[in-house]
């Protein structure tokens, strides 16, 4: 975990403890939302549920993309734009989402291989067009 915080914070500019917990609010989101899935990514990411722990907690989403999230239901495309919103809220643009996503799945590939990032993707529809 520590390298993958330490991979978001530099290329996105972020502090580290705000890196943590934008990385802990995708891991919730594909622990809800793909937990087959993401079981796997989960019990084999060092610290994974740590970085869940430190994340705000899901629900309020902030801007625009949040109150969308909030309005289109917890699943699916809606799912996504909650979760933009709650990483807007942590002061993430959306160029900024991108990079994490490409950053959490580079790792996940590395941990347990790009077929199995592939289910996880294709487990939450929309998702694959972030990776």
């Amino acid at each position: 975990m520590d390298e993958l915080i330490a991979s978001v914070t530099k290329s996105l500019g972020l502090e580290p403890d705000v890196a943590q917990q934008a990385i802990g609010t995708v891991l919730r989101f594909l622990k809800e939302n793909a937990p087959a899935e993401a079981g796997a990514l989960l019990e084999k990411l060092t610290g994974s549920q740590e970085a869940i722990d430190a994340a705000p907690e899901a629900g309020g989403g902030g801007g625009l993309m949040g109150a969308l999230g909030g309005l289109m239901g917890g699943g699916g495309a809606g799912g996504l734009m909650g979760l933009a919103g709650q990483l807007q809220g942590l002061g993430l643009g959306m160029g900024d989402i991108q990079g994490l996503a490409q950053d959490i799945f580079a790792k996940g590939n590395e941990v347990i291989g790009k077929e199995q990032m592939k289910k996880i993707a294709s487990a939450i529809p929309g998702l694959d067009q972030y990776v």
